[in-house]
């Protein structure tokens, strides 16, 4: 790419004051005092593991630099979050956007004629499916790299049957019910070991000692447009066992006019990864078939996050996405 650079843009809605004048440079100081040091979520780790992997392949880029420093030839990728994300923005540098600027494209239906947007990224086909309706052929796909140097397989002693990844959502009540709970009554009567983890309930460290000892997981997610948390179980050379019921859940489709739109919570996955199931009535028979495949070494994930999703692959793919779309000199 010459002298041009690569500038992008990863920016977070300031805090605003709530209850009294000020109190917006007092909680975030809270927060940590009572949550201790904040953790990564998924849309952070999209703009940190992109960046780890243009350190990996040794491409340089800029980050936030103010919008009247660009260059008009510099390639400007914008990841969010939100509308603040291009606030300000006045080049006539074409953008490419995506993930984390909105939760569904009818919350910001003019983005692409706002801003000079030419491609909007989404991590799978499923969740660009949503996307298509809005933005045309400027959507696009996408999926960020694991962290294969971080995630890797672990010479502990695997005490676990199975991790129990909680990350179910919607209706949590009746989920909890009829879903959850069986399944945790079926490892318990077959006396199997295993530990529990919840979404957003977690740190890293802890997620990464827990599949050291794992011998497989159970993932319990309605959908994800990537899921950087099995991918990375994967990585780790766990093999998944998933609930995949194939359906977008999230009540706000309704809003958006979405109500039937399929979808899956493994979106990169094959045979070699683990296997799925739709329901509670599929989960024992998944689960014998998984564990007599499981005996006999039969699975490889990490195979398939080495050959599809490691950090320098997918961020090569990002800078291939930046030429053909932005255009070279």
């Amino acid at each position: 790419m010459g002298n041009e650079r690569i500038c992008l843009y990863y920016r977070v809605e300031p805090e605003r004051d709530r209850w009294a004048p000020g109190d917006r440079f007092i909680r975030p100081i809270v927060r940590r005092l009572v949550r201790g040091k904040r953790r990564l979520g998924g849309v952070d780790k999209v703009f940190f593991n992109l960046c780890l992997g243009l350190d990996r392949l040794g491409i340089r880029y800029e980050t936030n630099i103010p919008f009247k420093r660009l260059r008009a030839d510099d390639r400007v990728a914008v990841l969010g979050r939100g509308r603040h994300s291009l606030q300000g923005y006045d080049r006539t540098n074409p953008i490419v956007a995506g993930i984390g600027l909105m939760g569904h494209p009818g919350e910001w239906p003019t983005l692409c004629t706002d801003y000079p947007v030419v491609r909007y990224l989404q991590h799978s086909d499923w969740a660009n499916d949503v996307y298509k309706p809005y933005f045309g052929k400027r959507c696009g796909i996408w999926p960020v790299g694991i962290n294969t140097h971080a995630w890797t397989p672990s010479a502990v002693p695997k005490d676990l049957d199975f991790l129990f990844y909680d990350k179910v959502q919607w209706n949590r009540e009746r989920n909890q019910r009829e879903l959850i709970q069986p399944i945790k009554d079926v490892l318990r009567r077959r006396r199997m070991k295993f530990a529990e983890i919840r979404y957003g309930g977690y740190d890293e460290s802890d997620f990464r000692g827990l599949l050291s000892r794992s011998k497989a997981m159970i993932f319990l997610s309605e959908s994800e447009s990537q899921g950087l948390a099995y991918q990375e179980c994967m990585s780790s050379g766990v093999p998944v066992l998933a609930w995949d019921q194939g359906w977008w859940l999230d009540p706000s489709r309704f809003k958006w006019g979405n109500a039937d739109v399929r979808a899956t919570s493994v979106p990169y996955f094959d045979d070699n990864c683990g296997s799925t199931f739709r329901n509670l009535d599929e989960f024992e028979t998944s689960l014998d078939r998984f564990l007599d495949r499981l005996h006999l070494q039969e699975f490889d994930p990490r195979a398939y996050i080495l050959k599809n999703l490691t950090l320098e692959h997918c961020s090569q793919r990002f800078v291939d996405i930046l030429r053909r779309d932005l255009g070279t000199s």
